[in-house]
């Protein structure tokens, strides 16, 4: 075993800042202890094809490390998307085709310093839950080989589970992203449709397609995401974050969890998932059970309707060479032919009114939260039921591309038997930052170890990076938490941050006039520190906040204790000389005490 396996991003950072001159050495012997026999691959790169990769690193690297946030890091890649020079094949041998060109993930990965390892093994099209459909034979759960892994994305949760990679790329249809990701330990992030680009990726079914993420941490999942994620214009699915979607959840969330979940007789993980939601509820978390017919009802239509009929469409021509195909997936993808054009819009139309409800349902919460998957098979059981027993696993993410959801896989408290048992956050579109920054603090609360690889969670995490799609603006006084305007914040879904002090260069005054007394803060050679609050405002609602602030506040920039520079209100002089100064109270709360009020 390489001394490397294991490693998470941080890992790797800290090896390369160690001596950065080593990485053809480091990832030459990476590759020399990888199983070439491992079913899991289905193509490990040659030696020549990792150096090509890294030859040109080295030297962007030393120029600009910051450039390279995933400098050295190697990654498999489903074998569903393209990596030029590479096969693909979606697991279907008579399919297979060299990509002229890598997938824009793929490049957007390698362009932040990331180098492909290898292709990993797939349930054939993406077409599964289980990771048993492929001719280069079943994947394996990474820690009870009797059992499954998880599919469709099998490999690439096996290999990153194991720590062979240090993060790897699925596909997410029907829970391929996530389902794997509950029956390994690991994370998986099923991002918001359109934020990571489908070109050059082989559809399974266009329009809920997306590429995700396994990682061993939600730290690194989410620091991957950002790289691969980006509009392209050569994506016709492709979306530009909107920046209206808040950058976190409540200190104390409110999370809906289905109110009598289903677990086909499944003791093991019912009494997980019980256990999960202990959690939950000793980390602050109010829990709301909620009627679930409705996202049961969106679940079904994936594959017991005409939205089948995309599976038939993206297997092309192979449909007439059934002899070339897994027999599971054929009988499912022909069943699309049996459906009209009528039929079609009308499922689409059902879909529609069902997301309405769904997302009407699910802005009274900040997320909701189910089992990853409500049971698990060996590789005999789905023998005996393929299609029974997937669609079992389906039973908590089949709906949630199909109602335009973000959703990010957990590791939780495992079963009796010692296989992991998940759970999955899911949201509405864009809360993909969200969910990390709950993720994470789930993650160290948990403290589980990382994947199948027996490693402790890291002993320091880094801070979470300030989101580029938010404005952080620090409140002084009507708009602080509990005060008379503060709603015009949480009306926007900004979300408060902590609370702290400006620099000691800031006066403070009351302005009196009007029916609600207002701060105005002055920064100059003599003054305090003054207690303020940060929130946090997503980018595109920012405008409509401060077009409301009246004359003579404004916004401008502030800066903190810290030495932070934030927006934070400020004040025109030259009222200020009719204005009360309250700078020796310290802040606005402390002024109306004085005053007999709050």
């Amino acid at each position: 075993m390489a001394a490397t396996f294991g490693y998470t991003l941080q890992d790797w950072q800290h090896r390369y800042q160690q001596d950065p001159q080593c990485i053809s050495a480091l990832l030459a012997a990476h590759l020399d202890a990888l199983d070439q026999q491992d079913n899991a691959w289905l193509y490990v790169a040659t030696p020549a094809q990792l150096q090509a990769q890294i030859e040109h690193l080295l030297a962007s690297y030393v120029r600009n490390p910051a450039a390279l946030p995933l400098f050295g890091v190697p990654f498999a890649v489903k074998d569903n998307i393209d990596v030029a020079g590479w096969p693909t094949s979606a697991a279907c041998p008579a399919f297979t085709y060299t990509a002229e060109a890598d997938a824009f993930v793929v490049a957007q990965l390698k362009a932040a310093g990331a180098v492909v390892i290898g292709k990993t093994n797939l349930d054939q099209y993406a077409t599964g839950l289980v990771g048993t459909r492929s001719p280069f034979g079943a994947v394996s759960n990474t820690f009870n080989p009797e059992y499954v892994s998880g599919g469709s994305s099998s490999g690439s949760a096996s290999v990153l589970a194991r720590g062979l990679v240090g993060f790897s790329l699925g596909t997410d249809t029907a829970g391929s992203g996530r389902v794997p990701a509950g029956f390994n330990n690991i994370v998986g992030l099923k991002p918001t449709k359109g934020w990571f680009s489908a070109s050059g990726v082989v559809p399974a079914c266009r329009l809920n397609d997306t590429i995700s993420v396994f990682a061993l941490t939600v730290e690194d999942a989410f620091a991957v995401a950002t790289a691969a994620g980006g509009y392209d214009a050569g994506d016709a699915y492709s979306r530009s974050n909107p920046c209206t979607a808040p950058a976190s959840f409540k200190a104390q969330p409110d999370f809906a969890i289905p109110a009598s979940p289903e677990f086909f007789g499944d003791k093991q993980a019912e009494a997980a998932w019980l256990s999960a939601l202990e959690q939950l509820q000793a980390g602050g978390a109010t829990l709301h059970p909620i009627d679930f017919s409705v996202f049961h009802q969106l679940a079904e239509q994936l594959y017991y309707g005409p939205w089948v009929a995309e599976r038939t469409v993206a297997v092309g021509e192979m449909i007439n060479r059934p002899e070339e195909m897994d027999p599971v997936v054929y009988g499912i993808v022909s069943s699309g032919l049996k459906y009209t054009a009528v039929e079609a819009y009308q499922a689409e139309y059902l879909r529609a009114e069902l997301t309405r409800q769904i997302q009407q349902t699910l802005a009274q919460f900040d997320a909701l939260v189910v089992p990853t998957s409500p049971t698990i098979h060996t590789l005999e059981e789905m023998k005996q039921e393929p299609v029974r027993y997937n669609s079992q696993f389906g039973t908590y993410t089949n709906f949630t591309n199909l109602a335009d959801l973000s959703a990010l896989a957990l590791p939780g408290p495992f079963r009796a038997d010692g296989l992991p048992a998940g759970i999955t956050l899911i949201a509405p579109a864009w809360q993909d930052r969200a969910l990390a920054g709950f993720g994470i603090q789930w993650q160290q609360q948990m403290a589980l170890t990382l994947g199948a690889t027996g490693k402790a969670q890291p002993s320091q995490y880094t801070a979470f990076p300030v989101s580029a799609d938010h404005v952080r603006v620090a409140v002084v006084g009507a708009h602080l938490t509990g005060m008379p305007l503060n709603f015009q914040l949480t009306t926007r879904d900004a979300v408060l941050v902590e609370e702290t002090q400006t620099a000691s260069n800031y006066r403070l005054f009351a302005l009196l006039d009007g029916p609600i007394k207002k701060p105005g803060l002055l920064r100059g050679d003599r003054g305090a520190a003054i207690t303020v609050e940060l929130w946090d405002i997503p980018l595109a609602r920012f405008g409509e906040f401060v077009a409301e602030i009246p004359a003579p506040l404004g916004i401008g920039s502030l800066t903190l204790a810290d030495g932070r520079v934030v927006k934070g209100f400020i004040c025109e002089p030259a009222v200020l000389s009719q204005a009360l100064e309250i700078t020796e109270f310290g802040g606005w709360r402390n002024w109306l005490a004085s005053q007999g009020s709050k």
